[in-house]
């Protein structure tokens, strides 16, 4: 099974509720948070706690095989994608998050000057704007 490759390559245990979290991001590749990641997972394995599942997104997210972010507003959010140098596009008014593949394509996709004696690794972008919907919506009122 891949997801037990996964969590074996990365120095993690395999257990039921790490594989049916991995699986739950491969399948639905959005921006999920912990709430909706638990429903998903408990409809995979009847009975496992919140708690749990931030145990093991924390735990996935340390080790590479999960990307937290947090857009200004909204709680924390979850995607499989991770390790590309990808930032994100938010809408301010429904909230809804898309991927954006950084222009540069390398990271830390920016270089602050002065870095204060930090060794920049990474730079997180959000952009915001309106989703296309919400385009519509405020155009016809």
């Amino acid at each position: 099974m891949v997801g037990e490759e996964k969590l074996r390559a990365k120095g993690l245990r395999v257990t039921r509720p790490r594989l049916a979290v991995l699986q739950v991001l491969a399948e639905h590749r959005g921006h999920l948070d912990v709430d909706e990641i638990a429903t998903l997972v408990r409809g995979k394995l009847n009975s496992v706690s919140t708690q749990a599942v931030y145990d093991v997104l924390s735990a996935l997210s340390r080790v590479g095989l999960a990307r937290r972010i947090e857009p200004a507003g909204s709680p924390a959010r979850f995607e499989i994608r991770a390790g590309d140098n990808h930032h994100h596009v938010v809408c301010r008014a429904c909230g809804t998050i898309a991927d954006v593949d950084c222009a540069v394509g390398r990271a830390p996709c920016l270089e602050p000057r002065p870095t204060h004696g930090f060794v920049i690794d990474e730079a997180e972008v959000t952009f915001w704007g309106l989703c296309p919907g919400c385009q519509r919506l405020a155009a016809a009122g």
